[in-house]
């Protein structure tokens, strides 16, 4: 059976996530707030900012930074601006 969360990134209601998708504090506001389509937002957008920025990961400074970017696009409003030069894929 799955749960509805008021989402704070779309402002409706809709199906929320199974589990916390972060540790700690984030996680826990992720799953109480976030819905599922926002949440695969946010991972089309990290993906996008690993790729351009060549992150790793499993770097601590690297997930600092993709914490901050996620908690920016979540919950503050910002679209995610994406890095300079990036040119969106074209559709197939």
């Amino acid at each position: 059976m799955s749960r509805t969360v008021h989402c704070a990134k779309l402002g409706i209601d809709a199906e929320g996530l199974d589990y916390a998708p972060w540790p700690g504090e984030l996680g826990r506001r992720i799953y109480a707030e976030i819905s599922r389509q926002a949440w695969q937002q946010w991972l089309a957008q990290q993906t996008m900012l690993i790729n351009e920025y060549r992150l790793n990961p499993l770097d601590p400074q690297a997930r600092r930074f993709l914490a901050a970017e996620m908690e920016k696009f979540l919950f503050g409003g910002e679209a995610g601006t994406p890095p300079a030069g990036f040119v969106p894929p074209s559709e197939p």
